[in-house]
């Protein structure tokens, strides 16, 4: 059968990575070393990781494709409590693999009550050993393989004599049996970006990361030290991804909004909506919460301006809980938050 026919019965999303219990608590100013905070409430348990958040977003938007969970968990109450959940949300688990060699990743959330921010404190678990070779991608019929994150994946993160690293390895892989690849990386301060993320990128289909991510792999300066974004910039970092190996498609999101350049040379940007700050609960899960919609819409085909509408709408219903998929509704539900909000007139600061 012709690779193209191959595709064409493909559907659904294989999401591979981090799997993450977020511990989200809300505090009332994020402290001087040696100084005090108080958390307010109860601390919420919620999703943490790229794949996680992805697909139980995908499950509360309605999508109505196969969803399907990689990666690795430890045999302890977090393991069981990711376990149930994708069952929850009809998430299938043949390649969730439980070890009994480390913990469930976990991170503690310290987020800010006014305005959301938040600061993660991490621990990585059993993510730290799953190099995905356990996947055979003959075995799936899914159309695309999302994996994230980059620099936070201990053993996918590491050399690889042919591909660079064993990230583009299992990225090759994918491709060769006929699937879409995605990536997204964490954000961190460090000079690792192009040796862990560049070599991913010859093997990336669509390459979705922020401003901060894009910025680091690059070498351009997206966010300026007076904190607004330099759009020149932006627009050399993704044709500089572009030219670095991604096949289809760049989109960098960012709290204002978000862009995309295609290989064909066709520039989206789209403000973020004007939510204002008393209906901001959490910024936690933001991110995936704009990949998903992103994905969603590539997955459907929809023209690029409807993704990244989408996508910033994903993202401002995150913006209502503070944990990573808690607010995540029907997809009717989120985009309606345009026509409740509106989009901002231009690339405004988010806080």
């Amino acid at each position: 059968m012709p690779a193209a026919t191959k595709a064409s019965v493909r559907k659904g999303i294989l999401a591979g990575g981090n799997w993450i219990i977020d511990q989200v608590k809300m505090i009332d100013v994020y402290p001087q070393r040696e100084q005090l905070a108080n958390i307010t409430g109860t601390a919420i348990t919620g999703t943490g990781g790229s794949p996680y958040n992805l697909l139980v977003n995908f499950a509360k938007l309605g999508a109505d494709i196969p969803l399907a969970a990689a990666g690795l968990v430890g045999n302890d109450a977090f393991g069981n409590l990711i376990l149930d959940d994708c069952v929850r949300h009809k998430i299938d688990t043949k390649n969730l693999k439980v070890t009994p060699d480390a913990p469930t990743s976990y991170t503690d959330v310290m987020t800010v009550t006014k305005g959301g921010n938040r600061t993660f404190f991490h621990n990585r678990g059993a993510n730290a050993l799953w190099d995905g070779s356990d996947l055979d991608f003959k075995k799936t019929k899914a159309r695309f393989f999302h994996l994230g994150y980059l620099l936070l994946l201990n053993e996918l993160d590491s050399p690889d004599k042919k591909h660079g690293t064993k990230a583009a390895k299992l990225l090759a892989a994918a491709q060769a049996a006929g699937l879409r690849t995605s990536i997204d990386a964490v954000s961190e301060d460090s000079d690792r970006f192009a040796r862990v993320v560049t070599p991913a990128l010859q093997y990336t289909d669509y390459c979705i990361l922020n401003e901060v991510e894009a910025g680091k792999t690059t070498g351009f300066k997206i966010r300026q030290d007076d904190d607004n974004l330099d759009i020149v910039a932006l627009r050399h970092a993704a044709g500089a991804l572009l030219q670095m190996g991604v096949g289809e498609l760049v989109v960098i999101h960012f709290p204002e909004g978000g862009f995309a350049r295609t290989r064909k040379g066709e520039d989206v940007l789209q403000s973020s909506l004007r939510i204002p700050a008393r209906d901001i609960v959490g910024a936690a899960g933001a991110g995936d919460a704009f990949c998903t919609g992103m994905l969603l819409g590539l997955h459907e085909e929809w023209d690029l301006a409807k993704c990244l509408e989408t996508a910033v709408c994903a993202a401002a219903a995150c913006l209502s809980d503070p944990s990573c998929t808690g607010g995540m509704k029907s997809l009717r539900s989120v985009q309606a938050l345009a026509k409740k909000y509106k989009y901002k007139s231009r690339l405004e600061p988010e806080f």
